[in-house]
């Protein structure tokens, strides 16, 4: 079968809202710019790709602990990061239709150039050289861009005064520095070590858009890994098979000519070439790069990019983003800044903490360096995700995602609701969901019932029929490939775990059990 991917965002939102992935937030009264709300299906694999990155990133480290902090802290906390002078988008209006457009993305759109380190400056002389109107109206002059900060504000006590604002957090990076100090006593944290989080933050886009990539509500998985400020390039967990890893990468240099296309190349040699500046730097940015390859992620439609000078956040020593190829095009997917000893060195001055950490090995006080920190869009990864598994065969639509990400492991679906097969078929439901994502479907045919599953993923259908109730077997069938055999019910269990943990093929299994 030929098969063909998604062609636009349009298409993928509407996939998304039809097999209740994802909906536009109260679409009831007219939905709300920004906001999404992920459905039955949509959840379900949200929380696959949560709780397969907190099992890699956590779980299966003794270097990293995690925190669950809010979402409103002291506006000190943003004060002393920078957020609330720094973290702005240049904001633009036409003095027409009176539309707001965020001046980056007008360059985009308008000049098919990158822009997102042009300065104010910069952006107000194209507008001007290349006579570039409203996008909105078409005739609109437009207002010079100015600074437009992102976050939202709310208000905290009932007094509302100077001394009342607070903010809803736009990151989930900074709750981790304030806590750094009791986390790292608590959790008894020697250098190297890390910390990690996963949570909403909000930013109040000048133009959300590309349906859940740019949005005002979204969540992060984040790190933050802290090292000795002497010791960024001595991580011993940098093997020869790392300094090999093949990555796709484009370079600030390759950027700063014009050229957009990527090279091949490794860890290794980017490394050699001080492209990557420290080897923990790189050591997570292999880490994150091989995570979405080893969940199906096709190695062709993901790359590293390298930021160029001008484009570095205020507290970067260097930064590298994880881009997809979305229908759009090339498009961060995942952040990784090296953040230096910025942080801790503001909170350290704006708190009346000592946040420095005692290095028994020099006897001295340090301020830790953050040498990596792997920052990850959950929706981001989500839609790429979504992209990346949807199929379009010639005579089907199946969402071809990772066992691990799978919304459904199981379908339990009875050929009919007669002669007993329903029964049965709940009978083996009740059974099989204390150990797998179950879903029970007995409405309407087979072969559309079939169809189903393949479009929001669900790995393996279990049909009921009358040779089941004769011998106690029931069909197996793939969703990636369709195949089918019979299995033995007393069977079922153990196939199924090995068949999810891919262990074996369905038809491997067919051969061993002797049926087709």
């Amino acid at each position: 079968m030929t098969e063909k991917s998604v062609k636009s965002i349009s298409e993928i939102a509407s996939f998304c809202k039809e097999n209740g992935l994802i909906y536009p937030n109260s679409s009831i009264y007219g939905g709300l710019a920004g906001f999404w709300d992920y459905g039955p299906v949509g959840c379900e694999i949200k929380n696959n790709i949560k709780n397969d990155w907190w099992k890699t990133f956590v779980h299966k480290r003794e270097d990293v602990v995690g925190i669950d902090g809010t979402t409103i802290t002291h506006p000190s906390v943003w004060k002393a990061s920078g957020h609330i002078d720094c973290f702005t988008d240049p904001l633009i209006d036409c003095k027409k239709c009176n539309t707001r457009i965020r001046g980056d993305h007008l360059i985009e759109d308008t000049l098919k150039i990158p822009a997102d380190n042009l300065s104010l400056k910069e952006i107000t002389e194209l507008i001007k050289k290349k006579n570039i109107k409203c996008p909105n109206c078409k005739t609109g002059e437009l207002t010079n861009p100015r600074n437009y900060n992102l976050m939202f504000s709310t208000e905290v006590g009932a007094i509302k005064d100077d001394n009342s604002t607070a903010y809803l957090r736009p990151e989930t990076a900074q709750v981790i520095f304030a806590d750094f100090k009791l986390v790292q006593k608590s959790a008894r944290m020697q250098l190297p070590f890390g910390i990690a989080q996963m949570g909403k933050a909000y930013r109040n886009e000048i133009s959300p858009r590309d349906f859940i990539f740019r949005s005002r509500e979204f969540e992060q998985m984040e790190i933050e890994y802290f090292v000795h400020p002497d010791k960024i390039n001595d991580c011993p967990n940098m093997t020869n098979e790392i300094k090999k890893f093949k990555i796709q990468i484009i370079t600030a240099q390759t950027q700063e000519k014009g050229d957009s296309n990527h090279i091949e190349t490794t860890i290794g040699d980017l490394l050699k070439k001080k492209i990557i500046k420290s080897e923990w730097h790189a050591y997570w940015l292999y880490q994150m790069y091989k995570w979405f390859l080893e969940l199906d992620m096709k190695y062709e439609n993901i790359r590293l990019r390298e930021h160029m000078k001008a484009e570095l956040s205020h507290y970067s020593e260097g930064t590298f983003d994880i881009e997809y190829r979305f229908p759009f095009g090339w498009k961060e997917i995942h952040g990784m800044a090296d953040r230096g000893c910025f942080d801790l060195t503001q909170h350290n001055k704006y708190s009346t903490e000592d946040l420095t950490y005692f290095d028994q090995e020099s006897n001295k006080k340090i301020i830790p360096y953050v040498a990596a920190e792997p920052s990850q869009g959950l929706d981001r990864a989500f839609l790429a995700f979504i992209i990346d598994a949807y199929t379009k065969e010639k005579d089907r639509f199946v969402l071809k995602l990772h066992p691990k990400l799978a919304p459904v492991q199981v379908a339990i679906l009875p050929l009919m609701k007669k002669d007993g097969m329903k029964e049965k078929a709940r009978d083996l439901f009740n059974i099989l969901k204390e150990d797998f994502t179950c879903l029970f479907d007995d409405k309407g045919s087979i072969g559309r019932r079939y169809s189903r599953v393949d479009e929001i993923g669900g790995l393996y259908s279990i049909t009921i029929d009358y040779d089941t109730l004769k011998d106690n077997t029931v069909t197996v069938r793939d969703r990636d490939t369709t195949e089918q055999i019979r299995i033995n019910i007393d069977q079922l269990e153990n196939a199924l775990h090995n068949l999810i943990k891919r262990k074996n093929k369905l038809t491997e299994f067919g051969k061993v059990m002797g049926k087709g």
